[in-house]
């Protein structure tokens, strides 16, 4: 019998994981029980003290626990720095246990848990897509993937939101083959092919980071998005030179000066393949592009699927009701859009002048 352990740091919060995954291996292991089969896995929840009551999981002490076969690191949503903190016993209690032989996986932001444990540093680990930037800053050894799942080494990762659906179909199929897997994803209605995360991210720029020359030329950029940027200029008002700018931006940002504009203007494209009923040439167009193969490579890189596929699967025609009441699409509200609300056609030299006046 593989006993699975769900790991719960004193004060969690976000119990959604936990609750999911636990749900969709025990209907596996009835499963496998109704065809006259042993019961094959031991679910249960353990933490510093036990944890809070629930229904249908046995609860422990991590004490208690001498070798886990699996042991489930949740989502800790918002509460990861927190914990990190507060519950470092158990950073080394998860080392102990994966010498033993332990395997281990984690949901979401349980990656920071995972990744506080050098257990993943040189290794690919998964995480929401919102807190990558974040897991890359506090960790930098950690490689941090957009897909769905990682495997190595007898670890596992997994990506934001509902993905955790995607690990428990994972591990349906370890214990029990990938033919009861199939009918959890039936029962379950999950999609059990889907590999990455990028088509559900949003670019967010990184501007915590205190070098005032850079959020500078992160306005600059995001204003002049679709012109034609001359970054030689742009260094040169800025009093710079090209290479220590790059070096600045890329420690501040993370991202080179041409790859931030890259993720901008996709996320432009984005935001008119959800919104409009442009055609492509036209949102090529608007993003600032004019190479259609060279926008279509980069859109599948960055986002993980083509142009199209993204509006066949985000775009909604609206009805004629909503035509003639002039309803907007809720992104042009609620996602910065960086030619909106700074002046356009202005030079480099302009820009700079009058954003320091």
């Amino acid at each position: 019998m593989y006993q699975i352990v769900f790991l719960v740091p004193e004060g969690l919060k976000n119990w959604s994981s936990i609750t999911a995954i636990s749900e969709i291996l025990i209907w596996a292991d009835d499963h496998w029980k109704s065809d006259g089969n042993k019961s094959i896995l031991k679910v249960q929840v353990a933490g510093s003290d036990v944890p809070r009551q629930t229904d249908s999981l046995h609860e422990v002490s991590i004490k208690q626990i001498k070798k886990a076969d699996l042991i489930i690191i949740p989502s800790l949503s918002k509460q990861y720095r927190e914990i990190l903190q507060k519950d470092q016993h158990l950073v080394t209690w998860l080392s102990n246990q994966y010498n033993k032989g332990a395997e281990i996986a984690s949901v979401c932001t349980g990656a920071f848990l995972l990744a506080a444990s050098g257990l993943v540093d040189g290794m690919p680990c998964a995480t929401h897509w919102e807190a990558a930037d974040e897991l890359k800053k506090m960790f930098p050894k950690v490689t941090v993937t957009m897909d769905v799942l990682t495997k190595a080494n007898g670890i596992y990762t997994n990506a934001g939101g509902y993905s955790f659906l995607n690990l428990a179909l994972f591990l349906v199929e370890k214990y029990f083959g990938r033919g009861t897997a199939i009918l959890c994803s039936k029962m379950f209605q999950i999609d059990i092919g889907r590999r990455s995360q990028r088509p559900f991210a949003i670019f967010h720029a990184q501007k915590q980071h205190g070098d005032p020359l850079v959020l500078k030329a992160q306005e600059f950029l995001e204003a002049e998005v679709t012109s034609k940027i001359q970054f030689d200029e742009l260094c040169k008002n800025l009093a710079i030179s090209r290479r220590n700018f790059d070096r600045r931006f890329v420690k501040a940002t993370g991202s080179t000066p041409l790859e931030y504009v890259q993720k901008l203007r996709i996320e432009l494209a984005k935001i008119d393949l959800e919104e409009t009923n442009k055609s492509l040439s036209e949102v090529i167009w608007d993003c600032g592009y004019t190479d259609e193969k060279s926008f279509k490579e980069l859109f599948k890189r960055l986002v993980g699927i083509s142009p199209l596929n993204y509006k066949d699967q985000y775009y909604l025609k609206p009805t004629d009701h909503e035509v003639s009441k002039g309803k907007k699409g809720y992104f042009l509200n609620s996602r910065h859009r960086g030619r909106s609300g700074l002046d356009c056609n202005i030079s480099v030299t302009d820009f700079i002048t009058k954003t320091t006046m």
